[in-house]
């Protein structure tokens, strides 16, 4: 097994098969000088504003706001081209692939949005593109398999472990070990460096548009910043612009589940360091050590890892995290879409139900991440 950098304090780092260990070291090393050429940055930013849609809005939903009892703006990135924010990262990251001369895209999805961005920006480069899908979330997440297909992807579905996040990661680790010239385009801000930093990077337009539009908008920065946290994308997305503003408080929503061990996908809550997928962060164990099945009712957060920054965040204080029932998302889920008609997808329910509660009542100004649109969970029966 390998060890490099891309470390946040002890977490992050690369561990992998000796297989992996040059196409890794060649994708961070062309990312990084990818980055800092005018033209690259040109057609990402061209690409963002003319293709996806941005800056998405931040818009203060007053009814709300008015329920909570504090401010509350959300940061639409549900209006995105694809619907969430997965789109961010997928054009970033099939830019470096065809940079790179990529013959094929493969990627893992939970909740299907993070495939279809994949799928749709594949299409949009003309690269061929295969997506791995657990089981379980190809039933749950109907509506998504049949866009990745429409998008031309094919869709490769695994019934390993519980069928789920965890295992469509690994089923797509499997296939790139065996096909190294493969770009594994992955979603969330997890796995080997330079993934984390990767992620990171082309999600942190979430933070950036959202300090300066706050500002426009109220003349100062918000009190508090809520996001869901799975793998952990969109929520250092979000949190990235703030990080060096002590006085805003940093709050991520896990995927609690049923709320206990064993039932709960909240995995800085309940979980311990380790090695995982490929990165030292926490995760979810049993009682030998070993990772263990995880459970949420959101798809996309269904998930024993968890980004290695986050899990930095979490043991410097400067992010606090928090378990959210699936009751209590669906209580949210219902709620937003009630009070301000927008349909949120199920894992930022989450956030908005964690905004509520720790919000009311307070008079207090915060931003919370409605990280996609809840299109694909609408026919679900919860």
């Amino acid at each position: 097994m390998l060890k490099y950098n891309g470390r946040y304090g002890e977490y992050g780092g690369a561990y992998v098969p000796e297989a992996l260990a040059e196409p890794l070291v060649k994708l961070s090393l062309e990312f990084e000088n990818l980055v800092k050429k005018t033209d690259f940055q040109n057609e990402y930013i061209y690409l963002l504003k003319q293709y996806v849609g941005r800056p998405s809005p931040l818009y203060r939903a007053s009814r709300l706001s008015e329920y909570i009892g504090s401010t509350v703006y959300l940061k639409r990135e549900d209006l995105n081209h694809t619907g969430a924010h997965k789109i961010n990262n997928t054009i970033g990251q099939v830019l470096v692939a065809k940079h790179m001369g990529a013959k094929e895209i493969i990627a893992e999805t939970g909740a299907g949005q993070h495939g279809v961005a994949t799928a749709t920006a594949a299409a949009l480069m003309g690269i061929p593109c295969k997506v791995f899908m657990g089981a379980k979330d190809a039933e749950r997440q109907a509506l998504n398999v049949r866009r990745m297909k429409l998008l031309g992807a094919q869709v490769i579905t695994t019934t390993m472990g519980t069928a789920t996040l965890k295992d469509a990661v690994d089923a797509a680790l499997m296939y790139y070990v065996e096909h190294p010239d493969s770009f594994y385009l992955l979603g969330s801000q997890v796995g080997p460096h330079p993934y984390p930093k990767m992620v990171g990077y082309f999600q942190s337009v979430i933070g950036n548009e959202a300090r300066e539009q706050i500002l426009e908008q109220e003349g100062r920065l918000p009190n508090s910043i809520f996001a869901c946290a799975g793998g952990g994308s969109n929520a250092i997305g979000l949190f990235s612009g703030f990080l060096e503003d002590a006085e805003v408080e940093i709050f991520g929503a896990e995927g609690g589940g049923l709320d206990k061990p064993g039932n709960t996908a909240a995995t800085l809550s309940y979980g311990k360091p380790g090695v995982f997928q490929g990165t030292y962060s926490y995760c979810l164990v049993d009682e030998n050590g070993n990772p263990c099945e995880s459970h949420s009712v959101a798809a996309g957060l269904d998930y024993p890892g968890i980004s290695p920054q986050h899990a930095y965040l979490k043991d410097t204080g400067r992010a606090k995290y928090f378990p959210v029932s699936d009751d209590e998302a669906l209580k949210a889920f219902e709620l937003l879409s009630q009070l301000e008609g927008i349909i949120p997808a199920i894992e930022s329910s989450h956030a908005v139900a964690l905004a509520s509660k720790i919000l009311k009542n307070k008079n207090q100004l915060a931003i919370v991440n409605l990280s996609g649109r809840g299109d694909k969970d609408v026919e679900r029966e919860f």
